[in-house]
């Protein structure tokens, strides 16, 4: 659970920084949610909102990195507190990241010219749910400390990435049995390889949960590490 301290501004900063980071994840959510419809449906009015939410996102990382740089020349804090903080940092990096790969998808229903996608979305939909999951889990788990969800999001990071392979293969065999196809497969190839990487970005937000409770650094390991004691 968050640490409450016994100097209540502080708690104030923190608690803003925390709602800063909800409130940005709700939006990248909603984005690529709606990317992959814009896609499925040809919507080209999601795609306009998809780049309206992008500007908001892109604004609320630039103000919460100033207030966790703020808060960090300000109140000096240690221990607990500094990772939580510079976890922040990593957290409205990787979300306005999901923001970008939303936006890539939601482009890419542009080279379909307003209709629908070309081929059926079925596989493509269950993949995008699954990773909007990941990115629902990691995000709760940022606001409540949970470390448990890294180990899980590792496991459905590998399922995605298993996805993504077989989407891919499948596609490239359609575009060798139908050269009439190939601009839109690689459209749709890219827009698998965008869904794959918010994988990777819910996947890290999680560990970085593990970081500011345990102070164990989970980036770039391939087995978990042992705990060590920790500090505050």
């Amino acid at each position: 659970m968050p640490t409450e301290h016994t100097f209540k501004a502080f708690d104030v900063d923190i608690d803003t920084l925390r709602s800063a980071v909800t409130t940005m994840g709700g939006l990248v959510e909603r984005q690529f949610v709606r990317s992959v419809d814009a896609v499925r449906y040809g919507d080209l009015r999601r795609v306009m909102d998809v780049l309206t939410d992008e500007e908001t996102v892109n604004r609320m990382h630039v103000e919460t990195d100033l207030r966790c740089n703020q808060l960090i020349a300000k109140r000096q804090p240690i221990a607990v507190d500094l990772r939580e903080t510079i976890a922040v940092i990593h957290t409205i990096n990787d979300l306005e990241r999901v923001g970008d790969e939303a936006k890539k998808i939601a482009l890419k229903a542009q080279a379909f010219e307003g209709r629908g996608a070309p081929v059926a979305m079925d596989q493509i939909e269950a993949m995008a749910d699954r990773v909007a999951q990941m990115l629902g889990a990691a995000i709760d788990a940022f606001v409540r400390h949970d470390t448990a969800v890294s180990a899980t999001l590792v496991e459905r990071d590998v399922e995605v990435d298993a996805l993504r392979d077989s989407l891919v293969e499948d596609l490239i065999k359609r575009m060798s049995a139908d050269p009439a196809t190939v601009s839109d497969s690689l459209a749709l190839i890219l827009v698998v390889q965008s869904i794959e990487r918010v994988g990777d970005h819910a996947k890290a937000i999680a560990e970085y949960v593990v970081n500011i409770v345990e102070g164990r650094d989970l980036r770039h390991t391939t087995r978990p590490q042992p705990a060590r004691p920790v500090t505050g």
